[in-house]
């Protein structure tokens, strides 16, 4: 009998012992969640059998993250006249999603009641798995999952890194960073990743990258205490890019930048103007062209702080930033000249983004570059009703989360937007349609990226 606890609030939360129970006449139900470890992108089946026909069954999930918070999510079903229940084709009735959902038990993961405020599900050790525990429950449950016994239990693991890639410490020439390689001995296409102002080392999506066949380097360029930011400018990334491209199993010539948020404002400045880095494409993720990063990170936030006056806060005090740099200036001064851009340019946004007006920055950039004549270089895709935090495939959705404001270095909480399900669409769609982006303009063709597996 195995139980998981992590602590929320002043209390223990239990996960049901893994066993089963009978339901009638000696019947054992059977759970089957395939596969049982397998990556994150990676879509699994579940299966409940051995049910009394027409049974009314709990799905419900559970995950302890690295900071001991436990998380859930829950579906109602029946189960068919055999006695089964099938994710894939049957409606979850209520719970925390509803509808046909394959993979509603990851996205629609919540803190359970009593947890701390303000939380977000992020992987920080990617050398080990998420593991999520699903069981299935008698009847339709809403809450006391854990003062109940479970019909069945199984458990998954959901992995970042596929077996094989190597994760590697990059401390050279001044640059931080996490350099992940696929198997084999290559050369792969090179992936330089930037995350946005939250700051630190973010290297899951790195990982799953190279779990796809390109080489990633996940890069750090906001630490406090640690990297300046009076010292990280144009030539910090520069420098980051030339470190990924000379090395060995990384190919020069099949370059690309991939930027979330604030690191989308690096990556089309570095692409539109560096006369170093030179990539065959680039992937801006909920991000502006109106955020010139043309000189040093500090002066870009101070450049901001004058802007701060048009923050504004909603009824449960959550900070809504999208204002900062709106209306879209009309100097052409004042932004960065997307007109200059000579690569394919991947944008990704979110319709209801409350962090950055990354739908209008988009219109902007069309006119921009239809009046350059590069406008063929630009594919945008907007999904309505997502949020600003646009992550690979499953992640729960947070509409607001705790936040550290680099421009003041104080801690608030931030409203990033989106409707649970519509986000979760936008995550699953814009990561199959990112790496397609990648593998067209890294690889000769789609079909010959190599992807590992499981």
């Amino acid at each position: 009998m195995t139980f998981i606890t992590g602590e929320t609030s002043s209390r223990t939360i239990m996960l049901a012992p893994v066993r089963t129970l009978s339901i009638e006449m000696g019947t054992c139900p059977i759970l089957s969640v395939q596969p049982t470890r397998g990556l994150v992108d990676e879509k699994f089946q579940i299966v409940v059998m051995s049910l009394l026909p027409n049974q009314e069954v709990t799905l419900h999930s559970i995950h302890q993250s690295e900071d001991k918070d436990v998380w859930e999510a829950f579906g109602h079903y029946k189960s068919d006249e055999h006695g089964t229940v099938t994710v894939a084709k049957d409606e979850s009735l209520g719970g925390t999603y509803e509808g046909t959902e394959p993979m509603g038990l990851l996205w629609s993961m919540r803190p359970v009641p009593g947890s701390r405020s303000g939380l977000r599900l992020r992987k920080r050790d990617i050398l080990t798995p998420m593991v999520v525990h699903i069981s299935v429950y008698d009847g339709h449950l809403n809450q006391g999952f854990n003062q109940k016994t479970a019909l069945a239990t199984s458990v998954t693991e959901r992995w970042y890194m596929a077996p094989g890639v190597q994760r590697v410490d990059i401390r050279e020439k001044g640059v931080r960073g996490t350099l992940f390689l696929p198997p084999g001995p290559g050369p792969y296409p090179g992936v330089l990743d930037l995350w946005g102002g939250g700051g630190g080392l973010v290297e899951y999506r790195s990982a799953l990258l190279a779990s796809h066949g390109f080489a990633s380097l996940a890069l750090e360029y906001l630490t406090p205490d640690e990297l300046k930011t009076t010292d990280v400018d144009s030539s910090y990334f520069e420098e980051a890019y030339q470190i990924l491209q000379n090395n060995p199993k990384v190919q020069r010539n099949r370059m690309a930048m991939l930027g979330l948020s604030f690191g989308s404002a690096i990556t089309l400045t570095m692409v539109a103007y560096s006369k170093v880095i030179k990539p065959q494409c680039c992937v801006c993720i909920s991000g502006s062209h109106v955020v010139p990063v043309d000189k040093s990170i500090f002066k870009v936030f101070e450049e901001i702080k004058k802007n701060m006056s048009k923050i504004r806060v909603n009824k449960d005090n959550h900070v809504i930033q999208r204002d900062l740099i709106l209306p879209i200036p009309s100097d052409p001064t004042l932004k960065i000249d997307v007109g200059r851009i000579k690569c394919p340019v991947l944008l990704v946004n979110a319709g209801d983004d409350q962090n950055w007006p990354t739908v209008e920055s988009a219109e902007d950039m069309e006119m921009m570059m239809e009046m350059a004549g590069n406008r063929h270089l630009l594919e945008v895709l907007t999904y309505p009703d997502a949020g600003h935090l646009i992550e690979p495939p499953y992640t729960p959705h947070f509409r607001s989360t705790n936040f550290i404001l680099q421009e003041m270095k104080e801690k608030i909480v931030m409203l990033w937007g989106g409707q649970t399900k519509p986000h979760a669409y936008a995550q699953e769609d814009a990561w199959e349609k990112i790496l397609s982006f990648l593998q067209k303009h890294l690889y000769f063709s789609s079909n010959s990226a190599v992807k590992a597996k499981l």
